[in-house]
């Protein structure tokens, strides 16, 4: 038997023209907000008084600060000895809310610069959630229902399509075919109390990029408002609580991707695209309520977790995930298709200076290869056909120190804010992105849950949730979903064959083309721990991010005087 309660609490921050976090324009700033952002919590307890605790927030990401934040108020509200592992944070990955999130100096840059006060609302708005749902815990019923979205419903379209067919396991599919590149499967949890259905929990990957960057208001996005429909129908059972969380969204947009993409996209501006995202979210909504009415799987058991954190940057990949060859991760890096954007979802620079820089990113290669040193063979080996622009581990930018960066300010806000963090020295000892990472896997009864940081393909996840089935199932786990964007954020996973098109998904898989490969690996010696009684788990419980020199956060943070434009 397992009691659970439910509870959601507002985000509030006032926009102020901060720029959002998502697409990484300076322009795409809050200065209004459209819908509530929400944090969303489930509390689940069972008969030994074991607990597991589920938040999904409406932001881009959630951040190392954020879950820091969360986790020591949950202690101060549960004691010193609730264990941390109980905890998933995941986020409805709207690209329509606050940036300023992270301790880490990239992701901010646009914002500009760490806001503390948004991370301190996000924070207290999850605490009052989980509060909420505590105090309000009951006996329910919980039930596992998977279902496919209809082929011809418009949902979703794999927008790497290329890419996506370099992997040997897929069926073949043309270009106007895309809405079957990606997995069509919703999975809903349920809460039902006397055959009525009280909360739910759906997992359907889509991006939540609806709303343009051309937008200026905070907005929930398709999640959000799946979130908010599906709700306004479950509360005529009484108080209701609906999470749409991702999948396997690394690959998969809201809109139409084939023959004449760009210009159906160009044709949805302004007013129009908060209809699409009424209306993808609505199709989202329909599809959970109607599975919700099935009989589905019953939930039983006992409820169980486990947390660790892992250095990707260092990870010696097994070589059951590398063809049998020897295979390594490396520094953060990004590559120059990660700047060129996505054509549909968020145009990045303009393709003639694309151009420019993969060939002055070549030459640099080229010159730092002749000198053989065995670190640099190493980075570019692991780092693969991807050319680099940002050695993120190096803090460099085409091979120079962002110290000496010769691009003048006045070209783009983002380089003037990134030249003045640098001047003002607040990235010395500072990391520009994760490399500390948090796995997590949670059981509740027979249903077991894949935790993953960042945005994975859709073949990607596959391929996880397919290696570690078979040892879960040891322990009797014998249904397994994967739900990403949980704990951290450091950008995409793809496979190492779609690596190898380095599309924008590629340029964004940071650790090179064997980051699946090492979270394959390190998955899997944590699912081997997760098997164990839990005396006998001998995973790492202590690793960490490395705290931030808090000198060099505080001259990174917003300044009240900033200069920003309407």
């Amino acid at each position: 038997m397992f009691r659970a309660g439910w509870a959601l609490a507002e985000i509030v921050i006032k926009p102020q023209g901060l720029a959002m976090h998502g697409f990484g324009q300076a322009q795409h700033r809050a200065w209004r907000q459209r819908t509530p952002l929400h944090a969303r919590a489930l509390s689940f307890s069972d008969e030994h008084d074991q607990r597991l605790l589920i938040g999904c927030l409406d932001l881009g990401y959630v951040t190392h600060a954020i879950r820091q934040g969360v986790e020591a108020g949950l202690q101060n509200l549960l004691g010193a000895s609730w264990d941390s592992a109980t905890l998933l944070l995941t986020c409805t990955h709207t690209h329509s809310g606050p940036g300023g999130c992270a301790h880490e100096a990239l992701y901010n840059l646009v914002t500009p610069g760490f806001v503390e006060a948004h991370v301190t609302a996000i924070v207290k708005a999850t605490l009052e959630a989980f509060q909420r749902a505590f105090a309000d815990e009951q006996a329910v019923d919980l039930n596992w229902i998977e279902g496919c979205i209809d082929d011809e419903v418009e949902v979703a379209w794999n927008r790497s399509l290329k890419a996506y067919l370099r992997n040997p396991e897929v069926k073949p599919v043309r270009d106007h075919e895309r809405h079957l590149a990606l997995d069509r499967f919703m999975r809903v949890l349920t809460l039902t109390q006397r055959g009525q259905v009280r909360a739910l929990m759906s997992l359907f990957g889509v991006h939540a990029t609806c709303l343009g960057n051309q937008q200026d208001a905070y907005d929930a996005d398709n999640k959000g408002y799946a979130a908010r429909a599906t709700e306004k129908i479950l509360a005529e059972a009484g108080a209701s609580l609906a999470i749409f969380a991702q999948g396997t969204a690394g690959d998969v947009s809201p809109y139409y991707h084939g023959p004449g993409d760009q210009k159906r996209r160009q044709s949805i501006r302004g007013e129009a695209e908060v209809a699409y995202a009424i209306e993808n979210g609505l199709i989202q909504s329909r599809m959970a309520l109607q599975l919700a009415q099935q009989e589905g799987e019953r939930i039983w058991g006992t409820l169980d977790s486990i947390l660790t954190y892992v250095d990707l940057s260092r990870v010696s990949v097994d070589p059951q995930f590398s063809r049998g060859q020897r295979a390594w991760t490396t520094e953060p890096a990004h590559g120059i298709s990660f700047f060129a954007g996505t054509p549909v979802d968020g145009p990045g620079l303009a393709t003639p200076l694309i151009r420019v820089l993969r060939l002055l990113s070549r030459g640099v290669r080229w010159s730092q290869q002749r000198h053989a040193e065995a670190a640099t063979q190493a980075f570019y080996t692991a780092q693969g056909n991807k050319d680099v622009l940002l050695h993120a581990g190096k803090h460099q930018i085409l091979g120079q120190s962002l110290k000496s960066l010769k691009v003048p300010g006045w070209l783009d806000p983002v380089v003037a804010e990134l030249k003045h963090q640098v001047q003002a020295g607040a990235m010395v000892d500072s990391p520009l992105v994760p490399t500390v990472l948090p796995l997590q896997l949670i059981a509740l009864g027979q249903l077991g849950i894949i935790a993953c940081p960042g945005e994975f393909t859709t073949v990607a996840g596959q391929r996880l949730l397919q290696g570690l089935a078979p040892i879960l199932a040891e322990r009797g786990i014998t249904r397994l979903a994967i739900m990403t964007y949980c704990n951290d954020y450091m950008g995409y996973v793809t496979t190492q064959e779609e690596y190898q098109e380095q599309a924008y998904e590629g340029g964004h898989t940071l650790y090179g083309q064997w980051t699946l490969a090492a979270f394959q690996t390190c998955f899997e010696q944590l699912a081997r721990e997760f098997i164990k009684p839990r005396h006998e788990r001998k995973h790492d419980q202590i690793r960490r991010p490395q705290p931030v020199p808090p000198e060099e956060l505080r001259r990174r943070s917003y300044r009240e005087h900033s200069s920003i434009e309407r």
